[in-house]
């Protein structure tokens, strides 16, 4: 039986219909057919720009970021596919805080939605820092799939960790 790391959290039958997907050779079709749309946003440059618009659209009163980028050792190093981090440096008399997002390189070359997706998850931590239900509220106010993206995503993490074995 094929382990679903990503889908451990899901009901059997769910499980069952990837691992039938998977056996088929189809879950790649499948995902390619439902989340067809790509994206643009190559750079870090761009990215900051993306996450910078959905923050100035949902977010206006939380505190500004100082850096978005792309992170290649992210899934491998922090088991994350995204991190929000405060990063606290001296300044003289002062004490300088910096917001920084890292989003896992897999998300370059993802299908756009499931990029809004981390982007909406790491940026309502600037407002809620555990996953609660205040969260998960915030994450559909600004996606409103939000719930099904999750789902599509860790199915989209299996089919690449499938392609790899």
């Amino acid at each position: 039986m094929t382990a679903l790391n990503y889908l451990a959290g899901y009901p059997a039958a769910l499980q069952q219909q990837v691992r039938d997907l998977i056996a088929a050779d189809r879950l790649g079709d499948w995902l390619q057919q439902r989340y067809v749309q790509p994206h643009e946003v190559r750079s870090d440059r761009q990215l900051y720009d993306y996450t910078q618009a959905l923050k100035e659209r949902y977010l206006r009163q939380s505190v500004p970021l100082s850096k978005v980028t792309y992170d290649s050792k992210l899934q491998v190093l922090k088991h994350a596919l995204g991190t929000h981090t405060t990063v606290s440096r001296v300044q003289g008399s002062r004490l300088r805080s910096s917001r920084e997002i890292r989003i896992a390189s897999v998300f370059r070359d993802a299908p756009a939605p499931f990029l809004k997706m981390i982007v909406v998850h790491e940026l309502a931590h600037l407002k809620e820092s555990d996953h609660n239900k205040a969260f998960y509220q915030l994450c559909t106010h600004m996606e409103p799939d939000y719930h099904l993206l999750e789902l599509g995503l860790r199915m989209y993490l299996t089919h690449l960790d499938t392609r790899s074995d």
